[in-house]
């Protein structure tokens, strides 16, 4: 597991440790972290702040977002994928999708590259939520 996707998981767990839903994401651009976030939906109390777009607020306007990377640790829903296609970042890779298959076809069609690494770490800390949440997870998936 590479430096960026240790970020989001560190995000993912800092958010399970706050009673949330372990989701984590950064944004990269030349080997620098601009920003990093979790899912803060049930912290804060909003329904969309997943952790992608936790993750874009907290890098603040960056002028382009060419030759950006985007990291998460769970395939992005349609929400989180449709700010990757908004803000022109071509890259998303993945920790695994196999909790949830997200929009990985929408981001594709609209040409971005996506890089799902199928870890298992990132299975297991879904799976594990996922049985101890089952409300919760599908209230924030829309079920």
């Amino acid at each position: 597991m590479d430096e960026f996707m240790k970020a989001a998981m560190a995000e993912a767990k800092q958010g399970k440790k706050e009673g949330g839903i372990p989701i984590g994401s950064v944004l990269v651009k030349n080997g620098k972290i601009l920003g990093q976030g979790h899912n803060k939906r049930v912290q804060d109390d909003d329904p969309v702040t997943h952790a992608e777009i936790d993750c874009l607020r907290n890098a603040g306007r960056v002028g382009s977002y060419k030759n950006t990377t985007l990291y998460s640790t769970l395939m992005p829903c349609y929400l989180c994928a449709g700010a990757v296609v908004q803000f022109g970042i071509k890259k998303v890779i993945v920790g695994e999708s196999r909790t949830f298959p997200g929009a990985k076809e929408f981001m594709v069609s609209h040409g971005v590259e996506v890089i799902d690494l199928n870890l298992d770490e990132c299975e297991q800390m879904m799976s594990e939520f996922i049985a101890a949440n089952p409300q919760l997870w599908h209230e924030d998936i829309g079920k």
